[in-house]
């Protein structure tokens, strides 16, 4: 389906629909084209993105309507968007919100112009009355046009994009509705004794304790979903939360969980043996990724596998820490950073990096001042009424 056909002196520019298996394979491999020279991107994995837009793998598409677009210019794919209505995230937030995600295109103002319009119009016809992004289907994928640290590589678990992209987002009229930052962390050589003190604290005041599991299948067996469930509840107040239904909770799951060094895994319970807290982390997979493309054949799989059993680390990704509502603010991250230390120092990581966490979030940066840290990147969420 083509959207709008126009014309200039030299070129002509078109908006087309994505309607087949091919038109996704070409909506996939187009940032992978784009970004060939550039050192810092890491490719997405290719059956990771292809799922992403499959209604009968992604649970997240029973709660949201999408469309993708391809821009070109005299037949040559030059830009991509997809555009996003979550109904449940509206619901849960009370805003007629439509996204846009999955955006990369050439240094053309008309090009990004033309994207940011299929949106705007797609939205418009369905009742929407703002336009966000760039964002994922929810709150588990990538969000954030990256704005500082293009110098940095960028780990599997975010986007990386060139630096015009934040002066075609002010040209087009979207401004600043939230800012993430990430940091890069040195660990320590062992537990600061003001961690220790403070873990110390903790377990004796509110009878918490770290419960080590090895394994996906220890981890289901012992708290089925629970730990799911908390992440849902830990999350609610951040931005674009969408309440996750069982069966997000169950395709996360099962798709995140049993890929993990579960020595990077660290459950919180309290007296009742209930999970409070939960810490994720990985190895930084991305030079693995980098090397194969984002494909797993012929050798894909062997560099990623040998880079998450890698007995030595250089990079690690600090993916998320979620705590049950009723226990926030009491300490429960602390027993989690401290948990983690040992393992740091055991896999010789010479520095970890943060997942994106909103500016407005004192209270968990707050923590880092424990470490030695650099905050290099920063991203953003845009929005203007349409």
């Amino acid at each position: 389906m083509r959207l709008f056909f126009a014309k200039s002196k030299y070129m002509s520019l078109e908006i087309r629909t994505v309607n087949s298996t091919s038109d996704l394979k070409e909506f996939i491999q187009f940032a992978n084209k784009l970004y060939s020279d550039c050192p810092y991107y890491c490719p997405p994995l290719f059956f990771d993105e292809i799922n992403v837009f499959d209604p009968s793998k992604n649970p997240a598409l029973d709660v949201c309507e999408h469309q993708l677009f391809l821009a070109y210019k005299d037949n040559k794919i030059v830009g991509r968007i997809a555009a996003i209505i979550n109904h449940r995230a509206n619901e849960h937030w009370q805003c007629k919100k439509v996204r846009f995600g999955w955006m990369d295109f050439e240094d053309d103002m008309e090009v990004s112009r033309a994207l940011l319009d299929a949106v705007r119009q797609w939205g418009k016809e369905r009742g929407m009355t703002t336009m966000n992004g760039p964002v994922g289907f929810t709150d588990w994928d990538h969000q954030g046009l990256l704005i500082e640290g293009y110098e940095y590589l960028a780990p599997l678990a975010s986007l990386y994009n060139y630096a015009y992209y934040e002066k075609h987002m002010e040209a087009y009229g979207l401004t600043k509705e939230a800012d993430w930052v990430e940091y890069r962390v040195t660990p320590p050589k062992e537990v600061p004794e003001r961690l220790q003190k403070i873990c110390n604290l903790v377990k004796e005041r509110y009878h918490v304790r770290v419960n080590k599991v090895r394994s996906a299948i220890e981890l289901k067996y012992k708290y089925g979903s629970s730990y799911m469930d908390l992440l849902d509840s830990a999350y609610q107040s951040l931005y674009n939360f969408q309440p996750m239904t069982q069966k997000q909770k169950d395709y996360y799951r099962d798709m995140y969980f049993p890929m993990l060094n579960f020595d990077f895994v660290t459950v919180v319970v309290n007296e009742k043996d209930e999970i409070v807290g939960v810490g994720v982390g990985m190895p930084d997979i991305s030079e693995a990724v980098r090397k194969c493309g984002g494909k797993l054949f012929p050798l894909g799989w062997y560099y990623i596998l040998r880079a998450l059993r890698a007995k030595k680390m250089e990079a690690f990704d600090l993916l998320l820490i979620g705590v049950r509502p009723d226990y926030q603010n009491k300490g429960i991250n602390a027993l989690i950073l401290e948990d983690w230390i040992p393992y740091f120092i055991k896999y010789q990581i010479s520095y970890a990096e943060t997942t994106a966490m909103l500016e407005t979030n004192t209270k968990v940066l707050g923590q880092l001042s424990l470490f030695e840290k650099k905050q290099h990147k920063r991203r953003r969420a845009y929005i203007m009424d349409i």
